[in-house]
C-alpha cells in the first residue's frame, strides 16, 4: 500500500500542469495582408509619387519585417530598394511611422544594420493586429517618402478595416 500512494501523488502532480495549461490555447492565429493587398499599396505609393514627378522604390514587409511586395519605377536608382525596405523595417518592429525614430537614428539601436530609422514608412495595423509596413526611398525628403507611403496604405485601410 506504500508504494501506490507515491505513485498515485506522482501521477495526479504530472498532470495538474496539463489541466492547467489546457485552458491556454495551443496556437495563436495571426493576420496577414494578402498578396493582392501588398501589391496594391505598393502600387498607390508608387503612383501617389508619380504625380509629385518622382521615381522611388517601395517594399511592404509582412509583420515579421519580411519583404512582400518589392517595387521600383523604371528610372529610380537601385539604392532606393534596400532603403525603402529597411525604412518598412524599423516601422514594423517599432510599430510606429519612422518620422517618430529620427531621435533615436544616433543611437545604439538607430546603428542596427537593416534598420533605416529616417521618414519614409508607415506600419499597417488595423483592428489592434500589426500586420505589416510599407516603406518609401526615392523622393527627395523623407517626409515626401512618408506621404508616398501613407498614400500606398490610404488606398487600403478602409477595406482592411471593414474586413476586420
Amino acid at each position: 500500500m506504500k508504494k501506490i500512494i507515491p505513485v498515485f501523488i506522482a501521477v495526479c502532480g504530472l498532470s495538474m500542469p496539463l489541466a492547467a495549461g489546457a485552458e491556454e490555447a495551443m496556437t495563436v492565429q495571426v493576420k496577414r495582408l494578402s498578396l493582392a493587398t501588398a501589391t496594391t499599396m505598393a502600387q498607390a505609393a508608387v503612383k501617389a509619387c508619380e504625380q509629385e514627378g518622382i521615381q522611388i522604390g517601395v517594399t511592404v514587409v509582412d509583420r515579421n519585417g519580411i519583404p512582400q511586395v518589392v517595387l521600383r519605377n523604371t528610372v529610380a536608382p537601385p539604392i532606393t530598394l534596400p532603403i525603402s525596405r529597411d525604412k518598412a523595417y524599423a516601422a514594423v518592429m517599432f510599430n510606429v511611422p519612422t518620422s517618430q525614430l529620427e531621435d533615436r537614428a544616433n543611437t545604439p539601436i538607430g546603428r542596427v544594420p537593416g534598420v533605416v530609422m529616417s521618414p519614409g514608412a508607415v506600419p499597417v495595423q488595423v483592428g489592434g493586429s500589426l500586420l505589416g509596413a510599407i516603406g518609401v526611398s526615392g523622393a527627395p525628403s523623407g517626409e515626401t517618402d512618408e506621404m508616398c507611403a501613407q498614400a500606398g496604405l490610404d488606398a487600403v485601410i478602409d477595406d482592411l478595416e471593414m474586413a476586420e
